[in-house]
């Protein structure tokens, strides 16, 4: 291969990683991409700076991390890699990041990556006509700490999880909206009326941003 040619193919690789980073940009300002997001940080127990183990409001906790220039690593086990706000493990960091042209572990970056995790399960397009109940079974498979749909437990039964309802208020409150065809079986025999209300009470409500 000459050196144009192998030129052209890295112009081409830099040019659909950009691609990737702007379509997941665009991605992360709709309204129900970025509450699945936050429901997502809920039940997996994630924070920007966290490696596994680190808990939401311990005092100088040990496993929170301050070096955002790459991926931090195993955390308290010594073993899972499991990191940031989506929780997301060095291999998934290294592939998807990759994709995209990222190096680093910065929040943006970590939003980026979530969306592209999203993007390859074939779930954003569900996500964003608020068929959530549609995206559980295959987000669910990529983080642990989701139910698989409303009253199921998760793919993984030796691991914790988060009940569908949690889940479905944590996206609702975070400005989530959910067809209206769907809730009543969202809320797993929930009453029309119970549901609405709940709908109508998360609507306003900030979303998560993409910190940059």
């Amino acid at each position: 291969m000459s050196v144009e040619q192998t030129s052209n193919l890295e112009d081409q690789s830099t040019r659909l990683c950009q691609e990737r980073v702007d379509r997941n940009a665009e991605d992360l300002l709709h309204p129900n991409v970025a509450a699945f997001l936050q429901a997502i940080a809920a039940a997996e127990g994630g924070g920007y700076d966290f490696k596994y183990g680190a808990v939401k409001g311990r005092r100088n906790d040990r496993w929170r991390f301050t070096d955002m220039s790459t991926h931090p690593g195993p955390g308290i086990d010594g073993k899972s890699t499991a990191a940031g706000m989506y929780q997301i493990t060095r291999p998934t960091w290294e592939h998807h990041g990759g994709k995209l042209g990222l190096c680093d572990f910065s929040p943006r970056t970590q939003d980026l990556i979530a969306v592209e995790i999203l993007h390859s399960l074939g779930v954003i397009a569900a996500i964003k006509e608020g068929e959530i109940a549609a995206a559980m079974p295959k987000a669910a498979r990529t983080w642990a700490a989701l139910p698989k749909g409303p009253g199921q437990k998760n793919h993984y039964p030796s691991q914790r999880y988060m009940k569908f309802t949690s889940f479905l208020a944590a996206y609702l409150g975070a400005g989530g909206q959910v067809k209206k065809q769907q809730l009543t079986a969202a809320r797993h025999g929930k009453p029309a009326a119970t549901v609405s209300a709940v709908t109508k009470a998360g609507r306003g409500r900030s979303s998560v941003r993409s910190a940059g």
